[in-house]
């Protein structure tokens, strides 16, 4: 599937299970990576709280379901120097929601083993954002002990999508399971 939003890892031996719930919110397909099924939903928003409905406050009832990552952003590359330079392009936008405020950029990477590294790409996402905000005269700082956003990047082989979840988005949405 080429035109996801929405990354979902099935839990042990529940991929059935995990498509079939997934299948209500939206077109369900696969991937090439044990567990991993992709999902296109029409609104991220409205993806995200009928699933809250769905699942409770505990994010209790996704039947099978141990991750889900939907996308603000995605972007096919075919080389880290393409990853890199489009993962900049699509972070930036971020940077005035990061204003004066406490973030890190987190990473999961599913494909270009030994070609992309999770932490290199991190660390360089970060400082991205750091000059920019510095440039802008809103600094910024990292943290990972309780951030006020977390910039959330996946990849899918040579397919990656990026979103940031404030702290409060994080605790309404449990099942996001970011760091």
């Amino acid at each position: 599937m080429k035109d996801w939003n929405v990354i979902a890892t099935a839990s042990k031996d529940s991929w059935k299970q995990a498509r079939h719930f997934l299948s209500r919110f939206g077109k369900v397909g696969s991937s090439k990576f044990h567990n991993v099924m992709l999902l296109r939903v029409e609104d991220i928003d409205i993806f995200l709280s009928s699933l809250t409905e769905s699942v409770g406050d505990q994010g209790a009832g996704a039947e099978g379901v141990s991750h889900l990552f939907p996308a603000r952003a995605t972007f096919t590359f075919m080389s880290r120097e393409e990853f890199e330079a489009k993962a900049r392009a699509a972070v930036l936008p971020f940077a005035p929601r990061l204003a004066g405020r406490a973030f890190h950029v987190r990473m999961h990477r599913r494909g270009f083993k030994g070609r992309i590294s999770s932490q290199e790409e991190e660390r360089a996402l970060d400082g991205v954002l750091l000059e920019a905000l510095a440039a802008a005269g809103t600094p910024a700082r990292i943290t990972f002990d309780d951030p006020d956003a977390v910039i959330d990047v996946e990849t899918v082989a040579n397919q990656a999508g990026l979103s940031l979840w404030t702290r409060d988005e994080i605790k309404r949405y449990p099942f996001l399971k970011i760091d």
